[in-house]
């Protein structure tokens, strides 16, 4: 177990009795194809198993916090808590990318920054938590980094939706607009910033590898400020 994994268990506040499992679920397929001859395994079963925990836990949570809540809107709350741009969120609130080990061709395309493979590597944990020490460890890893600050991910997960609404509701005569403030970084792996303007008044931006996900993180900041007013 490399220094760097042993620094992961500790942050995480889990340690593995079998550390091969965290080695695995660090590892993508693109370092696999790129070290073929040691073996390597890449993460994408354990990913397949840490997501039906993650599905699994989440509904289980959701289920018993929200008793009154309809089975559409309880669908619709554990896709905005276990979609692949809020486990990216997640991971990175507690340095999972640095962690992630990636073939030199997905490092220099941006790889360790893409939602996707972030997203895939805490599924991954999950599964390799839940297979070195069961259900209830893997629970509490979910809790505590995932299945936290809900309102806020729920906020993230479509904050464009909820923008328009609270606009329709106390800003009537006023109009969003999104504008691309910037770009950055070569044609394979842009960073694009986006601020929200609301007649006059003009929030944070937004940053994202799409005008899309930097939309949602300028509404989301838009939404923010509203709501402190």
């Amino acid at each position: 177990m490399s220094g760097e994994n042993t620094s992961l268990q500790r942050t995480i506040g889990y340690t593995f009795h079998r550390p091969e499992l965290l080695e695995i679920a660090l590892c993508h397929s693109s370092y696999v194809n790129e070290h073929r001859k040691r073996g390597e395994t890449d993460n994408e079963r354990l990913e397949f198993l840490g997501d039906a925990v993650l599905e699994l836990v989440s509904s289980d949570f959701i289920f018993h916090e929200y008793p009154e809540m309809p089975e559409g809107d309880m669908t619709r709350l554990r896709a905005s808590l276990v979609c692949e741009p809020t486990l990216a969120v997640c991971a990175r609130a507690f340095g999972l990318p640095a962690y992630i080990r990636l073939g030199k061709g997905e490092e220099l395309t941006g790889g360790r920054n893409r939602p996707s493979i972030i997203s895939d590597a805490l599924e991954a944990l999950i599964g390799a938590i839940y297979l070195d020490g069961g259900l209830d460890a893997a629970r509490s890893f979910i809790m505590r980094f995932v299945l936290n600050d809900i309102e806020n991910k729920k906020l993230f997960h479509d904050s464009k939706t909820i923008l328009q609404e609270i606009v329709q509701g106390d800003f009537r005569n006023e109009r969003i607009e999104y504008e691309v403030t910037g770009e950055s970084g070569p044609d394979h792996a842009k960073i694009f910033e986006v601020r929200v303007r609301l007649g006059s008044r003009v929030f944070e931006p937004g940053k994202g590898p799409t005008k899309k996900a930097a939309e949602q993180q300028a509404a989301y900041h838009a939404i923010l400020s509203l709501r402190q007013e």
